[in-house]
């Protein structure tokens, strides 16, 4: 018995480290890459991506 639910527990923790890395990766792609100018109330401010 202990067995089994010791394999549910390892299951769900490889379901949940692929879910993560693959919403990172995600939101990786979402950003755009280069420089990117805010001209603001602060003033103007580059950066690089």
């Amino acid at each position: 018995m202990t067995n089994r639910n010791m394999l549910y527990a390892i299951l769900g923790a490889l379901i949940v480290a692929v879910a993560v890395l693959g919403y990172n990766l995600y939101q990786e792609k979402k950003e755009p890459k280069g420089l990117q100018i805010n001209l603001g109330p602060g003033g103007l401010k580059i950066q690089d991506k």
